[in-house]
């Protein structure tokens, strides 16, 4: 006690120090704030009598201008009003107008800031305003303020003042005596265990102990612990996530990193358009997220160039600055040979992994020429990741399943960077992933990651189950983390988002506009009730499904037939597959038969459009319609939900949703739906088109203060703090390691 008195009483004695001189500032901040806001006042009160004096230019009435000077006065803070007209010697004041003050001595208080003088009731603060009341005549008007509420103020000021100070004093010594407590408890429990040789602190991996080095070695373990419970607050903490919140993340906490993106799509790509080359930007959450990282750290993104003006546009070592319109960092593109695209891309990647791991029961296609070209375009990335890196330790984002065993291969040639991989799609159960005959490679490929990043909890535990049953490695179920070779990957969830606020460019047409613009463009009635679909031709979107629903929609409810048109936008994709054609086909197909059978009551039912759209093309459908269908079989998020309800600022519309998806998870209030269960989707369907407007903008308030938290700058902020973090406690535990074993070698040696 007597110990933590030592600290207290020197701290009580700085606090009153402290406030004794704060007290003082705190007065002249009252006071000027004060004088300011008279000044405003004065100038806001002669704005307003300005204009019924030049109503009166000709003749000023005294008896009418009292009057208005009167209702002025009736604010307590006002203590008299007077006017001098041009040149006149006498005031037309109201009573209380001190008698030291003239129409002949204005000069001498005429001040930008006001004048103080002593009153009968205390301080005034006089104000003079120059009056323009006509063409060629002019006037000042004198403003008196009462300033007795300044006094009051300054004394409630000292009062919180001592309060706010008092009560600091307080805390801290409670805390300074529990602390000073603490660590000596543990101090003097830590030396009697030294004295009798009690226990030795192991750290893994040390081949001598020593106990000397017991406390500085659990002091490093605490700090790491901090560190952690550190990084959870402030995450948890943070409030706007935006472009300048990651930009803040990599200064702070990654501050001189080697930053590099490798994803097999590009974030700019030039195409030739007749004799110019134009630079397009694909619509895409992964550029939106990962853009404000590579313009903060001027780091590099290699990806695969596919335009047909990529190769025109890069330098000697394809390398092209981007953005083009003010360059911020360098973009590195891979080449490919037309067989190994058709391998990698079309073949293992979207022939293999893309149906295994969506269970939209397609049956995936593995050939070993396809499995001979993805591992040699996997090298191509890694090479150039190890080229293009210009540290030992560089962190390294990688992007999705065309790149699943990069990681390894980093790991290989750079033993110490920190390596974050998203996969962006469903990671299947053991069972169904057991199809693949390489599952070992990728699985190992894809345990080379520092951390392993997946949408949704459930893909990370399929994950952990599938390195349980087909890999040696340690699984640590409770950190949820993988060993392999003595690495240990962490598999962490990261839901992906979309870019918060939307662009004001696709918010520009107000939502009844868009709703008119719409029908017109279709040829549907002003009073069409209209529903809203965006996919790829992709047969894991449950287009046909969406289609089934509708049209059971008007076997159980007729009376929407003719009143309901469903409008489905759908750009094509991948139409070199088989799979992906066929599917084409047949939702044309069905479109077709469901308007045959139902579209010959004045509006088509369903409304199929098989082209690209521009974003504000599609946000003007989102704003158009009563509801958004969105009936994917498998998805590892789905943003065309979460873009449907950042489009709905006027917090109508509905989100029918299936439960197959990430999003269903985030998005409870959506009507959440079995794709597969036409009679369900047609129930929910009916269920929107009726929804009152109350309930339709409460669900909308919950969804859209969600989508607007956790946006797509959350999503790869949270990565790059994790990352931080795990680049911090590597390092203190090899600084522990390393004076634990020095401190041994050199008792040895003695």
């Amino acid at each position: 006690m007597r110990l933590s008195l030592r600290f207290v009483i020197p701290l009580l004695i700085t606090l009153g120090i402290l406030a004794y001189a704060v007290v003082p500032l705190v007065d002249k901040l009252t006071l000027r704030w004060s004088m300011h806001d008279l000044d405003i006042r004065a100038t806001l009160i002669a704005n307003t009598i300005q204009e019924p004096l030049q109503d009166q230019a000709e003749s000023i009435q005294p008896k009418k201008l009292l009057s208005l000077f009167k209702r002025v006065t009736d604010d307590e803070r006002v203590y008299a009003l007077g006017y001098c007209a041009g040149n006149a010697a006498t005031m037309l004041a109201t009573p209380s107008m001190p008698k030291t003050i003239s129409c002949t001595d204005l000069d001498q208080f005429r001040t930008t800031g006001g004048t103080v003088l002593n009153g009968e009731r205390g301080l005034l603060h006089v104000a003079i305003r120059s009056l323009s009341t006509g063409i060629n005549s002019s006037g000042n008007l004198v403003l008196i303020h009462d300033m007795s509420f300044i006094e009051r103020r300054s004394a409630e000021s000292k009062i919180y003042v001592f309060y706010f100070f008092a009560g600091l004093a307080l805390i801290v010594s409670i805390l300074t005596v529990i602390i000073a407590q603490l660590s000596w408890r543990g101090w003097m429990q830590g030396i009697r265990s030294l004295m009798r040789g009690e226990g030795l602190l192991r750290q893994p991996g040390a081949s001598i102990h020593v106990p000397e080095l017991r406390p500085i070695a659990r002091d490093l373990q605490r700090l790491v612990a901090d560190l952690e419970s550190e990084h959870r607050s402030r995450d948890e903490s943070q409030i706007s996530w935006t472009p300048e919140s990651l930009r803040t993340i990599l200064h702070g906490e990654l501050s001189g990193k080697d930053v590099i993106v490798v994803s097999n799509r590009e974030p700019y790509i030039h195409q030739h358009t007749g004799a110019r080359i134009e630079v397009q930007r694909p619509a895409s959450g992964l550029v939106t997220a990962l853009e404000p990282i590579m313009r903060a750290c001027s780091g590099i993104w290699i990806a695969h160039g596919g335009g047909s003006a990529d190769r025109d546009t890069v330098d000697q070592h394809d390398r092209v600055a981007v953005p083009p319109d003010n360059p911020a960092y360098q973009l590195r593109r891979i080449w490919l040979t037309k067989e190994e695209e058709a391998g990698y891309y079309y073949g293992f990647a979207n022939e293999g992994l893309w149906p295994l791991c969506h269970i939209a029961h397609v049956r995936p296609t593995f050939r070993s020429s396809d499995w001979a070209h993805y591992v040699t375009v996997n090298q191509k990335f890694a090479d150039a990741v190890v080229k293009e890196a210009k540290t030992i330790d560089p962190v390294v984002l990688v992007q999705d399943y065309h790149l699943a065993l990069v990681p390894r291969m980093l790991r290989e040639k750079l033993p110490d960077a920190t390596i974050i991989t998203f996969w962006h799609i469903p990671w299947p159960n053991p069972e169904s992933f057991a199809i693949c005959p390489w599952r070992e490679e990728i699985v190992a490929g894809l345990l080379g990651s520092s951390i392993l990043g997946f949408h949704t909890q459930f893909h990370c535990n399929n994950f952990v189950d599938t390195v349980d049953r087909f890999m040696e490695a340690r699984v640590d179920r409770e950190a949820l983390g993988v060993t392999l070779g003595g690495k240990k990957t962490l598999i962490r969830r990261y839901p992906i988002s979309i870019d918060w606020p939307p662009e004001k460019a696709l918010m520009a047409k107000p939502a009844e506009q868009c709703r008119q613009d719409i029908r017109e463009q279709h040829s549907l009635p002003i009073n069409q009730f209209i529903g809203i679909g965006v996919d790829r031709l992709d047969y894991t979107k449950g287009i046909i499904e969406r289609f089934r629903a509708v049209e059971r929609l008007y076997e159980l409810k007729p009376e929407w037939i003719g009143r309901f048109t469903f409008i489905q936008i759908a750009a094509p994709t991948r139409s070199s597959i088989f799979e992906y054609k066929s599917h084409e086909e047949l939702v044309i197909q069905t479109a077709a038969q469901i308007n045959e059978r139902f579209g010959g009551h004045g509006a088509p039912a369903i409304i199929l459009k098989v082209e690209h759209h521009e974003p504000w093309q599609v946000y003007e459908h989102y704003r158009a319609a009563e509801l958004c269908f969105v009936s994917s079989l498998h998805d590892g998020m789905n943003l065309v939900a979460k873009e449907f309800v950042a489009a709905r600022e006027d917090q109508r519309g509905v989100l029918v949703l299936s439960q197959f998806t990430g999003a269903a998870r985030e998005l409870p209030e959506a009507l959440t739906v079995n794709p597969y269960d036409a009679d369900q989707c047609a129930a929910a369907l009916h269920v929107a088109l009726t929804m009152p407007l109350t309930e339709q903008r409460d669900r909308m308030r919950l969804m859209r203060g969600l989508v607007s938290e956790f946006n797509v700058y959350r999503w790869a902020g949270r990565m790059l703090l994790d990352a931080a973090t795990m680049r911090r406690r590597i390092h203190l535990v090899e600084k522990s390691e390393s004076l634990t074993i020095s401190k041994g070698v050199g008792r040895s040696n003695d």
